[in-house]
This record gives structure tokens, sequence and C-alpha cells, in this order.
């Protein structure tokens, strides 16, 4: 392939050749052959910068202050936005995403570009444990059977050959960790779909569940969306059993994977058999009575035409997923399995079509190769604290921001969701119209905290003196009314949709490699978000026939936030790592109802907490490891996301001694490279508990957020 050397012992792209491309909001890296198509289109900055590339871009005047800091950090990261005025960026992490994606392509006979092959091996061979050659739930996590088993299947799938050392090494690790039979569930549905693993090894997705009355508790719509999607489109593939035709490919990776001569496994006696290193959340009693149950069931007493009505059922939600995503779907796991679903139904349709394009949307290029994002984007989550980043330090009338700054608003207008779904209440959907999504429009879903930034971004940036107001007062309206559908019954906030069902339901977590996966939960993080834009709306509309309704809103809120304190005084962070990030937001909810240090307990015992884990160099560094254990666990070296996060924190609960948070402040300053940039660090971000994900553009946004408050309550110098 035109353009391709060897780095090491692999193949490797031109990266001066990939491009990525931003269209209505969806971003997608593409590969140009020709020195033709590579003059026609010249590669950006922020191409060069997210492949690891030199930007060129000049050192700036050393800072003297923290606005002149502030100023550096957005000369260089106003460079990375894009044409329709978002920031992209790698939002990896996960480490069972790109098999996913990948062993979809495999399973429905897609082709894999070249491009692709080479630049997956190269990522996986980065990213392999250097010590044992395996893989992980993350990138920082250590090998396990899921992350081994299914990234050793990719590196085949995509043309690795056995003997190559990667593989060696992997292989090894894979077998002394049990092999790929102690692949937990989500594993072993995708070996499965592979026709490397017994559906009969794979415990009861019944397709019948969705069946039962909506009153029912454990019923499939009270679970956790991002948990039911995944399952909506397991339960169909459970109940059809298809697989991949068997192949060379097939026969030598059930040869590879497996410990065992395959063909001597009885996968029906392997159903719960788990590597200890896979499993966060072990079944419960519960759990494998009803799995003996349902096994029972699907084999010998459910009718076979209720099988097919459930079948049938499932399949309308599914195609309704796709629908109202436009094929995207909520995200890089569902959206494969739907791909899966609709191609073992309908062969080769506009809707498998559509599956292999959106994929796309998902797979993200880096200097260490090709990977699979979180979601196809974090486009409106990062516009949004960029937006509030310049407007905190003061810079909103700047005319050196002007144009930055009406791109991010143009942006957020083209992405607000104007529509309800198709058939919402038939699927489950929470109320959308007027709402953000994370990251485009077209993806479709409600998030209360992604929504509540860009509604506050919105209002912020237009009333700055001379901005254009392109978001009517209506559509701003159709914002707050969306939140206000959101608040729970104990006051706090979710993150897509309401809790529907309670923590009990936990007990049939069938995961097992997750942690908090089954039902919504209120969040510290995301109810601090929604009153923050609920109040933003206030203070333009102080009139609004809605200001009660809002102000008894925030005051349940903030009763929420302070009961879910806990006794070190911090709160814990579902979305970012971990205590910090919490106590971040929590502080800011108490500071917008006038709670501070000197008239609050509660604030007192945050700015304790936050004192307690300040290093000696100035800056905080909170470990991946607090997230899973629910204990601060310190980094080995410090963070400036973290460090950001602590000062702002401090700065939210009116702590008046400035000597800590200069302290943090120089750090920050100290860690910015010349050309205004901060290096990435440590992973700043989780999901249910265990799995850890990658937020690279906090790094900017959040550590300009505190140069700007430091100036403005402290004054813009340090000593």
């Amino acid at each position: 392939m035109n353009g391709t050397t060897f780095s090491g012992n692999l193949p490797t792209t031109e990266l001066t050749r990939w491009r990525l491309k931003t269209e209505d909001g969806r971003q997608t890296w593409h590969y140009l052959r020709t020195d033709e198509e590579v003059a026609a289109w010249p590669q950006s900055v922020a191409d060069k910068y997210h492949l690891g590339l030199p930007t060129d871009l000049p050192a700036l005047a050393t800072p003297g202050t923290p606005l002149d800091a502030a100023r550096n950090g957005l000369s260089f990261f106003s460079k990375l936005q894009l044409s329709e005025g978002q920031w992209a960026c790698e939002y990896g992490g996960p480490m069972f995403l790109l098999p996913a994606n990948m062993i979809a392509y495999f399973v429905t006979n897609s082709e894999i570009p070249e491009e692709w092959r080479i630049e997956i091996q190269r990522y996986l061979a980065a990213r392999a444990n250097p010590e044992d050659g395996g893989w992980g739930l993350h990138i920082e996590g250590e090998s396990t059977v899921f992350g081994t088993a299914l990234n050793y299947a990719v590196l085949r799938i995509v043309g690795m050959s056995p003997d190559h050392p990667v593989c060696v090494k992997a292989r090894k690790t894979l077998h002394a960790l049990g092999g790929a039979l102690q692949s937990p569930l989500w594993g072993k549905v995708m070996l499965s779909l592979m026709g490397c693993y017994g559906w009969e090894g794979v415990n009861p997705i019944p397709p019948e569940l969705w069946l039962l009355p909506n009153w029912v508790p454990f019923h499939p719509w009270r679970w956790w969306v991002h948990n039911r999607q995944v399952f909506l489109a397991m339960s169909y593939l459970y109940s059809l059993k298809k697989a991949r035709p068997v192949d060379d490919i097939t026969i030598a990776l059930r040869k590879e994977l497996y410990v065992e001569s395959y063909d001597s496994i009885d996968f029906s006696l392997h159903r719960n058999t788990i590597a200890p290193k896979d499993i966060y959340h072990p079944h419960t009693k519960v759990l494998d009575a009803l799995n003996a149950i349902l096994a029972v069931w699907g084999k010998w007493v459910c009718p076979s035409k209720l099988q097919e009505i459930a079948r049938d059922h499932v399949y309308k939600l599914i195609k309704l997923e796709d629908e109202n995503s436009d094929y995207c779907c909520l995200g890089p796991v569902n959206n494969p399995l739907n791909f899966v679903a609709r191609y073992f139904t309908e062969g080769e349709s506009h809707a498998v079509n559509m599956h292999r394009e959106t994929i796309k949307d998902f797979l993200w290029m880096k200097n260490e190769g090709m990977l699979a994002n979180g979601t196809d984007g974090v486009q409106c989550w990062d516009t949004s604290f960029l937006i509030q980043s310049v407007i905190e330090c003061g810079f909103g009338e700047d005319p050196q921001y002007r144009d930055v700054l009406i791109k991010a608003l143009q942006f957020l207008d083209a992405q607000q969701i104007r529509e309800e779904p198709k058939e919402k209440d038939f699927c489950y959907r929470q109320q959308r119209k007027g709402a953000w999504p994370f990251s485009k429009r077209a993806q479709g879903y409600t998030v209360c905290d992604t929504t509540a930034e860009g509604l506050k971004s919105v209002l912020l940036l237009q009333s700055v003196p001379g901005m254009p107001k392109l978001i009517s007062d209506e559509r701003l309206l159709d914002s707050v009314e969306v939140l206000l559908t959101m608040q729970n019954a104990n006051g706090g906030f979710a993150s897509y949709e309401l809790i529907r069902a309670g923590e009990w339901l936990e007990s049939l977590n069938a995961a097992e490699v997750f942690g908090r996966i089954m039902v919504e939960y209120p969040y510290p993080e995301c109810s601090t978000a929604t009153i923050m834009g609920l109040q933003q709306f206030i203070k333009t509309h102080p009139n609004h026939p809605r200001r009660t309704k809002i102000e008894n809103v925030v005051r349940r809120t903030v009763q929420y936030i302070k009961k879910a304190q806990e006794q070190d005084g911090s709160w814990y962070g579902s979305w970012g790592i971990c205590f910090t990030y919490a106590t971040m937001f929590a502080t800011e909810a108490l500071k917008s109802t006038g709670e501070t240090y000197e008239n609050s307990a509660t604030m007192r015992k945050a700015v304790e907490f936050l004192l307690s884990k300040q290093r000696d160099d100035g800056g905080w560094g909170e470990s991946y490891k607090s997230c899973e254990t629910g204990v601060y666990t310190e980094h080995r070296e410090t963070q400036v996301v973290n460090t950001a996060w602590a000062v702002i924190a401090l700065m939210n609960a009116g702590y008046k001694e400035r000597g800590p948070i200069e302290k943090g402040v120089k750090l920050i300053m100290q860690r910015q490279q010349p050309n205004g940039e901060w290096l990435q660090e440590g992973i700043e971000g989780v999901f249910n508990k265990s799995c850890m994900i990658s937020y690279p553009n906090y790094k900017f946004t959040f550590t300009i957020k505190a140069l700007g408050i430091y100036a403005r309550i402290f004054g813009n110098e340090v000593s």
C-alpha cells in the first residue's frame, strides 16, 4: 500500500497521509492514498497534533501571570478547533471496544481496509502489557482473559501471524490465565458470534424478558440505557444462536485461544467459568439460580412460537434504535451488535451498509495506531467546557477569541436535538427535544449534564456583548424542560434517564466485569451540572414563570449533594478520577446557594479533605484505583488535571488561604510547555467503577479554567 513503511517489526502507514474529517458533527479519519489527494487536502494542525506529529507551533512568551498562562493555553488549544467549531480527541481507554467493532466486521464479511489492519496491529502491540503481553479491561489495567482473548482474536483477524512475537507472548499469557473458556459473558458472546465458542456455554439472555408487562420490577426497560441496549441486541443474537461459518481463521483461533482441545469442550458446563482476574462484580446466588431456571426454560419449556414473537419484538426495538440514531446507536458496543443482528436477519441491506459506515465514527487514529473510542466523540461536552473556561478568564469580549467562540456557538447551535425519537414510548426513551448530546445531534441521546453544560455555555456566550444570538429563548426553554423531567425522588440527577429501578437490581448484574451497570444512579457531578445550567437560565431570565420550579429543584438537589458527601469530606466520582473530580462539582453546587468555607460545615469538610491530599510539590495526583476500591488512592505522580480540579474545588469553597491554592496554580503553570500545551499524563475518566477512559482535552479546559478563577479571586499574580 502506498505510504507503508516499517517501524520495528510491524508495518506502519505514513501518518502524514491521515486526515480527520468533520461533517455535521461526525468525525471520521481518512487515509489519502495518492500524492494528488495529499496536495488537495493539507494536513491541519489538529490532524498533526492528534497523530503525534510536530505541529510546528512556535514557543510563546514565558507567562508571568496566571492569565498569561491561560492565554498561552488558549493560543495552543484554539489551533485544535475543527472547522465546524468543536474540539475532537481520543476517547479511548477501554480495551473491549476495538474487538467489538472488528469482530462485527469479521462476522459480517466486511472488508477491513489495509490501513486499518496495519494501524490496529500497531496499536494493540503498543498497548500490550509490557510485562506479560496481554491486555486488560482498559489501557492501565492488568491483563485479563476478556481483554487478552478478544484483542488476540483481533490481531489474527487483521492479519498478524500467530508466530509473531506479539501473538506468541499474548497467547502465553492467555493460556496462563486459563484460556478463552474463562471469558466473562460479553467475551463469550463475541467469541460465539465468531464461531470460536459454543452458544450453549453462554448464560441465558432470553428476548422473552422484553415481553413482560412494564410493571414487572426487573423488566429490561428499567435498566441503565447502555446495559439495556447491549443486552437488547445480545438477547436477539442469543436467541438466533448463529455464528460466522467456520473457515481457516476460525479453525486456527479455536486452537490458539484455548488450553484444551476445542472439540473436547462441553461448553454447556462452562457458562459460569470466568477467570478470577476478570471478575469485578461476582454473580449473586439469585442470578445463578435465575440463570439455571432460564436455561431450562429456553431449552425445554419456552414454545418456539413465543420465542419467535419475542425476537420480532426485540428486532423492532433494534431497528428503532438504528433509525433514531442514524445507525450510529448509543455506543460502540450496541452498534456492532445491532450490525450483526441486522446482517444475520437481512443479509446485505441498507441497514447493514449504514452500520459498516457508522463503525467509522468510533475509530480513532493516533501516533500509536488505530483504536476505538468510547462513544462517537465528546464534541458537545468538550466544546461547552472550553466556552466556560474562556468566560471564567474574562476573555469573552476579547477580539482575539471572538472567532473561536462564535464557531463554538455555531457548533452547539447545530448540534442541539430538535425533535423527539420515533415511537418514543415504545422504545422507552427519555424526552430529548432541546437536549444536547454528548457527541453529535444525529446520535440522538439526551444526557442531563451534557444538556446542562450546553445550556449554560450558550447562555454565557449569548450574554457577551456583540455575540450573535443563534439559539432562541424557545429552544433554550426546550433544554430547561428536558432537565426538569430528569430530577429523581431523592433530588439527584442521573445520566441519561430517570432512575427506573432500585439498586437491588444489581443482584442480576450478569456482566461480571463492571459495577453499577444495571440501573441509573444519582451522581453529584450530573446533579451539579444540571442545577448550574438551570440557575444560569434564571440569571438571564429572572422573571421567567419557571423560576419557582427551578428554585425548588435546586434546593432539593443541594440537599441530595450534601447527603452524598463521604465521611472524609469528599464525594465519590463516577465519571472522572475520582474524589477530586466529584468534589469539584459538588462544591460548585454548594457555592451556588451561598455556602462557603466560613458558613458551611459541609464545605469545611471538603476543604480539609482536599488539603490532606495536597502533595509537597503543590499538586494532587489520584489513581484510577480510587474508582475501583472507593478509597482515595495516590497516583505514582502528581497529575495536572487532578490539580486543576482540586484548586477549583478549593476556590468554589471560598477558602481564603492563598498559599495552598497558589502552590497548585504554580504547578499548573510549571507543567505548561513553551508552545502553550500541557502534555498527556494519567487517564482521567471512568465508567461503571472498573473501566477507565480518556478525556485528554481536560488538560486544557480545566487548567485554563483554574487559572482564570484564581486570577479573578486572588489577583493575576503568583509569588
